[in-house]
């Protein structure tokens, strides 16, 4: 079954709301400054606190160096980190060493078909890859949807699991997940009622659809 994703958590109703209707990771935006849901690392330990131990917390950072990605970690204790910037693969390195029990999201921008070069390149160094639209020199957030069939390709050719997210919704859910057969799929702006708050109708559509269809 496809894993879950709810990305751009800001508060716990929202977070325990996404877990009833099944998600599997909920993430966290933490200091990133032009992030319109972004959280303080305060708040972010305060709602990984009252997180089920089933569902794994992702502290999302564009932070490029691996010192205060650890400072921050160490600080919320999340399950998963995800590095959605450029970051060399020395600090990858490090922050793999400092927090080994920290599982590595590394988020790849699917633009043509250097990306799948720049997702191989990544590979050894994380758990994870995330695919995501880049539109106008932003990575990600952009609630846009890229070129699934590259998506499937790099799926195909990169051997750790894949998330696909980028302007994925309830509508869309089901028609990504058949064209790419992610591991898993994320979102944020597909389930939003407003700025810092998911609509709990759009929450359950899509975390339901997306679990009617297998990986």
């Amino acid at each position: 079954m496809v894993k879950v994703k709810i990305c751009g958590i800001t508060n716990k109703k929202d977070a325990l709301k996404a877990i009833n209707f099944g998600a599997d990771y909920v993430g966290f935006l933490v200091e990133i400054d032009f992030a319109e849901d972004k959280v303080t690392r305060e708040k972010a330990k305060e709602i990984i606190g009252v997180l089920p131990t089933n569902v794994k917390s992702v502290f999302v950072t564009y932070l490029q160096k691996a010192e205060p990605i650890v400072e921050i970690a160490r600080m919320i204790r999340p399950a998963v980190i995800q590095l959605h910037n450029y970051i060399a693969l020395g600090e990858i390195m490090k922050i793999r060493k400092l927090l080994p029990r920290i599982e590595l999201i590394k988020a790849v921008s699917v633009l043509d078909g250097k990306s799948i070069t720049e997702a191989k390149k990544f590979e050894r160094y994380v758990d994870f890859i995330l695919l995501d639209t880049k539109i106008k020199g932003k990575k990600g957030g952009t609630g846009k949807v890229h070129d699934w069939n590259l998506s499937a390709k790099i799926v195909k050719e990169v051997k750790k699991p894949v998330f696909l997210a980028g302007g994925l919704n309830p509508e869309n859910i089901k028609k990504a997940i058949m064209e790419v057969r992610p591991y898993g799929v994320d979102t944020n702006s597909g389930v939003k009622l407003r700025a810092r708050k998911k609509s709990y109708k759009k929450l359950r559509r899509f975390i339901e659809r997306a679990k009617s269809l297998g990986g």
